[in-house]
């Protein structure tokens, strides 16, 4: 099996060896999914994964647009339609410096699984570009947004792809995406979500990454009879995702205890309540201020610049910020301190080697395309919302999700539970995924 596996890495190394993002996600997919291939007839033989792998379109662009100077600057696009046998590509753009093909391949990769686990009928794609948000004026962002749809729309659509926010893609831009698309197509469509809600949007969207990462992580905690009331928990980011991850984690009874961003991170010892959690929200939401500045406010806690969180003591930990920023060292650090229980929030945060040693250490370790698929569920039901010219209640939409995210554990409980019992999530999730997509895909034969 050992050789049947690196024989199949080699083949997808030669094709992207430049892609390290990539090749670490299909590696993750390939050492779990591929010993279930063999021992499977219906899939046996007929190089579903290798087909998996390889996008159904890799589309890139120049984006040009004027600043506010009256100066020209070219930016990369990107839109990378991985995988539509379950239904239309559905994935985020993604606005950041370090964006390139590898790193859209990898997400895109990432989400056909992701997608396929909320049970919804969603492809996996993804997309971006290197433009940097950070710094620039609303009207500079305008005219990069609109520039940037200018090229996109012909290769979107309702049915076709339908792509939502990312890091450095909120409300904002997609306003901004949304009116160019509207009028370049004179439609109203759903083709975007994560909208505004006076013009598609759905209740719970911004939350829904959040919320359903520790709803994932309350069910992981369950098959130990355990919950969050008194945990501490170690949050990484301050963005969206890590935001509501705090307030649910709030409500369920945790203490939350850091934050962060690019810069370094904040240690409350005495919590951050409900009222702390405001402050932040306000701090990056609105003024798109530094985590920093919290200990001008609150002077109790400390700030710990160029480093992160995973140093802190905690029960939980929930990595909420980007890829890779939880290494090895960072997980014996995690594992020392007492952790049980780690739930991802970000797309693949946690390095090879860092899962290995929660796996090892048998603690409970949820990878990203299950524990962070709570935001394209609920994506998927805006989806709903809009071909159906109907709008659900919060209450009614926070359900749903919470359903959803316990159909995924279920699903992961269902592939991964190991021989001596002891639940493998990422090889849950992986196989749960795989067989989804895999079925469907023999269903409408070699395209």
């Amino acid at each position: 099996m050992k050789q049947t596996i690196e024989a199949f890495l080699d083949l997808v190394k030669q094709r992207n060896g430049h892609e390290p993002e990539f090749l670490q996600a299909v590696e993750e997919v390939a050492e779990t999914v591929l010993p279930y291939i063999v021992k499977h007839d219906i899939y046996y033989g007929k190089n579903i994964l290798l087909r998996m792998v390889e996008p159904e379109r890799l589309i890139s662009f120049r984006v040009s647009w004027v600043d506010d100077d009256g100066e020209i600057q070219v930016n990369r696009g990107y839109r990378v339609q991985m995988n539509s046998s379950i239904g239309p590509y559905k994935g985020g753009l993604r606005f950041h410096p370090t964006v390139n093909a590898s790193i859209l391949k990898f997400l895109a990769f990432e989400q056909v699984f992701k997608n396929a686990l909320t049970t919804l009928p969603m492809g996996g794609g993804k997309g971006g570009s290197d433009f940097d948000p950070k710094g620039k004026s609303d009207n500079e962002i305008m005219r990069f947004c609109h520039a940037f749809m200018s090229e996109l729309f012909r290769y979107i659509g309702h049915n076709t792809d339908v792509p939502a926010g990312d890091i450095g893609v909120g409300t904002r831009e997609i306003g901004f995406l949304f009116g160019m698309y509207k009028k370049l197509t004179n439609e109203f469509t759903g083709v975007l979500t994560g909208k505004g809600m006076s013009w598609g949007g759905s209740l719970i969207r911004p939350e829904a990454t959040g919320y359903g990462n520790v709803y994932f992580a309350q069910k992981m905690l369950e098959t130990k009879g355990d919950n969050f009331k008194g945990k501490t928990v170690v949050i990484s980011g301050s963005g969206n995702v890590a935001q509501y991850a705090a307030e649910k984690a709030l409500h369920l009874g945790g203490k939350i205890v850091t934050l962060s961003d690019s810069s370094g991170y904040i240690y409350d010892a005495n919590g951050i309540d409900e009222e702390k959690l405001a402050f932040v929200m306000e701090l990056k939401n609105i003024k798109r201020g530094r985590i920093s500045e919290y200990v001008d406010t609150y002077p109790d806690a400390e700030y710990f610049e160029g480093k992160t969180p995973w140093e802190v003591k905690c029960h939980v930990a929930l990595p909420c910020a980007t890829q890779n920023e939880l290494d090895e060292n960072d997980a014996k650090l995690l594992l020392k301190n007492g952790c049980i229980c780690v739930s991802e929030g970000a797309n693949m945060p946690s390095t090879k080697e860092a899962i290995a040693a929660f796996h090892k250490a048998k603690i409970l370790f949820a990878p990203g395309k299950a524990s962070n698929a709570g935001g394209v569920a609920t994506s998927g039901l805006e989806m709903t919302q809009n071909s159906l010219r109907f709008k659900w209640s919060r209450e009614e939409v926070d359900s749903k999700l919470k359903e959803i995210m316990n159909d995924i554990h279920a699903s992961c409980l269902e592939y991964g539970k190991d021989e001596d019992g002891y639940i493998d999530y990422v090889k849950g999730a992986n196989i749960a995924g795989f067989v989804k997509v895999a079925d469907a895909m023999l269903a409408q034969g070699i395209v």
